[in-house]
């Protein structure tokens, strides 16, 4: 019997490739759960869409991938609706910048996945070896320090590695971050198999935008800062070059033993001298590609304006609370009369009610965009300064007033598969 479900959203708004490979996946449970393929065999497959069993055999853990956490009050709401129907009615903030729903019915996971897909997010290649979620600074085009807005870089990157043939064979995930400079740890760009940190080089008379590349940096039981690939990679080699280290990471890295199946394993036992020659090697033979240089004009297409005209805090009236909030989640940004705020989310947690008037709230204050961050929470950008009583009222009133953002008091907490 057909499963009837409550919500609405537009099937139409789907891409059609994305529709079929929902459709494949569901294909593919329905054979499961008939006998004719092993659970064993479907266990991968199961991953690479992002649903991860949980310990108690009866639901799954569903994550959803969100390059460099951008969300829109549009998927917000999509996110909310999907939280409170399919899930307990919790969004969890991951520490990757993604989101991951859990005690969610497998039967249900198709349907979940043709939801989020319509406002264009993807639970595809958010768990398994392969390419996880493409974190980068949060602060990206407001930050005072920053070198350049590296939004559009970390998507590009995100949606040229999703489903790519050369990023499909790993022996285990695969991490990469981005950071709009060196000042500030936000992009954790040392701890990660790619790290790109915006670097400028004057090439000809001409300021070339760039990367210094870093690879092989992890956490986990055996930690390893990331080693440096190169000073600059171009903006126009970023692609390949990262395709290339994907490639010979595939040929290179261990498959036996998973506890030594990272990039960083491959470069301790190499050497980053070699690493970085098989890679320009690797680099030499890949056919051209026009993707990777084809987002390059259209660097604007992620570039966020503010809703309002600037303005300065003053003498405007201050509610009780207010200036303790402002000191630790408060930052001017680099234009001035605006700031970005940061919404501190309890280990990570925000129901689907709260999700909801944050959409509201996006739309009232800054032009419906919001960013999530590592340290899960959310933050709020082109806020202006006479704005921000009333922000912090209405975000008080619904829960998300909390101060103490990357403070002490603010834990990062995995649950993992529950």
């Amino acid at each position: 019997m057909a499963i009837e479900y409550a919500g609405a959203y537009d099937a139409s708004a789907i891409l059609p490739d994305v529709a079929r490979e929902i459709e494949i996946y569901e294909i593919q449970l329905g054979r499961v759960q008939a006998g004719q393929v092993e659970e064993t065999l479907f266990t991968e497959f199961r991953l690479r869409h992002g649903v991860y069993g949980q310990r108690d055999d009866r639901s799954q853990m569903i994550r959803v991938k969100i390059p460099f956490g951008g969300l829109t009050a549009v998927q917000l709401e999509m996110l909310a609706d999907v939280a409170e129907e399919f899930s307990d009615n919790i969004i969890h903030i991951t520490t990757r910048q993604d989101v991951q729903y859990h005690y969610v019915d497998i039967n249900n996971t198709p349907e979940l996945m043709r939801r989020l897909a319509s406002v264009d997010i993807t639970t595809k290649e958010a768990c398994g070896n392969v390419v996880r979620n493409v974190t980068a600074c949060p602060l990206s085009g407001v930050c005072q320090d920053e070198t350049f807005d590296v939004t559009p870089y970390s998507k590009a990157l995100s949606a040229f590695l999703l489903g790519h043939p050369d990023a499909q064979d790993f022996g285990r995930k695969f991490k990469i971050a981005f950071s709009g400079c060196e000042e500030h740890a936000c992009g954790l760009a040392n701890m990660h198999d790619i790290g790109a940190v915006a670097a400028v080089k004057e090439v000809d008379g001409e300021v070339k935008r760039g990367f210094k590349l870093y690879v092989g940096g992890g956490l986990g039981a055996v930690p390893h800062q990331a080693k440096v690939f190169d000073d600059f990679v171009s903006a126009e080699e970023l692609l390949p070059i990262s395709q290339s280290i994907c490639r010979v990471f595939t040929r290179l890295g261990e498959r036996r033993n998973r506890n030594k199946a990272r990039l960083k394993f491959v470069i301790a036992k190499y050497g980053i001298e070699e690493f970085r020659k098989l890679v320009l090697e690797d680099r030499e033979t890949l056919r051209h590609d026009p993707v990777w240089t084809a987002y390059l004009d259209n660097l604007d297409a992620y570039d966020e304006s503010p809703l309002k005209a600037p303005t300065q805090l003053n003498g405007t009236t201050k509610p009780e609370g207010f200036e303790d909030w402002y000191q630790s989640n408060v930052r001017l940004q680099s234009q001035p009369g605006y700031a970005f705020v940061t919404i501190t989310l309890p280990l990570g947690d925000i129901t689907a009610d709260q999700t909801r008037d944050l959409a509201d709230i996006s739309r009232k204050y800054v032009k419906d965009t919001i960013r999530a961050t590592v340290e899960q929470n959310i933050v709020l950008r082109w806020v202006t300064m006479t704005d921000l009583p009333a922000l912090y009222r209405e975000l008080k009133e619904i829960g998300l007033g909390d101060p103490g953002a990357e403070s002490m008091v603010d834990i990062t907490a995995c649950p993992g598969t529950d």
